[in-house]
């Protein structure tokens, strides 16, 4: 899959629908919404199109009158998106967002031995490479 565009809150919302379910209709992403912060139909309908224009994702089989729609993109390549974006914002640094993820609390000692983990592994790796 490829690098997806730059996504919307709403869009990686539908996205989220989309890749928990696989494929889904207007009307089930729309359903999908909590009922106190659900989205107009047409608006719904709206960003979906956009999404399609963007390539991130794309018509299924048509069932009746509703078209499905599948993801084109993955959740990982979307997210490696939003965070390099992020990170852009920084001068690419990662220090000032994980100063902010330790002071908000919300960066556990979990976290933080999957990240040791993988940076082991990184290492591991380029070790092998050289």
């Amino acid at each position: 899959m490829k690098e997806p565009k730059k996504l919307t809150k709403l869009e990686m919302k539908i996205m989220e629908t989309l890749w928990d379910k696989g494929s889904a209709s207007i009307r089930e992403i729309q359903e999908a919404f909590p009922e106190a912060e659900r989205p107009a139909y047409t608006t719904v309908q709206t960003t979906v199109y956009r999404l399609e224009f963007k390539k991130a994702l794309r018509r299924g089989k048509r069932v009746g009158a509703a078209h499905i729609f599948e993801p084109a993109v993955s959740r990982g390549s979307a997210q490696r998106r939003l965070i390099d974006d992020l990170l852009g914002m920084f001068g690419g640094r990662a220090q000032p967002i994980m100063a902010h993820l330790i002071d908000s609390g919300d960066l556990t000692l979990k976290d933080l031995e999957e990240a040791t983990a993988t940076l082991r592994k990184l290492g591991r790796k380029h070790a092998g490479d050289s």
